[in-house]
């Protein structure tokens, strides 16, 4: 386990569990959360899955700003796809994906800055080992 030293702590507080309600220390996060549809659940608010790929597409972002050295990466959009599941074991777990896109640079530009933005994102870190995680790249669609 890697220490870190703190800069910032986020404070969020869960009453209700999926079908509750989320609020934070700063009362920006004040709204209720709902099981997805596929879940069982009525799918009327936001939930833990599309909160996670929110987070982590904001903060791959910042990763890659960070690595980018001079490189135009204007215009960059990051989807992130998070699933919900069953394990071999039967425990739930996720997966995620992230589809970069970075039009001013080619695929191979592209590809060398994700990579390298993948190796510091926090998000990344924190998941490297623990769940899949797929990473593309300028992809043709």
């Amino acid at each position: 386990m890697q220490l870190i030293t703190k800069d910032y702590t986020a404070e969020v507080v869960n009453t209700g569990g999926r079908k509750g309600y989320i609020k934070s220390s700063d009362g920006i996060l004040d709204f209720p959360v709902s099981m997805p549809k596929e879940l069982g659940g009525n799918g009327d608010h936001t939930n833990p899955e599309q909160l996670f790929a929110a987070g982590y597409a904001a903060c791959f972002g910042g990763a890659l700003s960070s690595v980018a050295k001079g490189k135009d990466i204007s215009g960059t959009e990051i989807k992130a796809l998070v699933s919900i599941g069953k394990t071999d074991a039967g425990a739930f777990g996720i997966s995620a994906e992230l589809h970069v896109t970075i039009p001013n640079l080619s695929k191979e530009d592209a590809t060398a800055l994700v990579e390298a933005a993948h190796q510091v994102c926090p998000y990344s870190v924190a998941t490297r080992g623990n769940i899949e995680v797929k990473i593309f790249a300028n992809e043709q669609v």
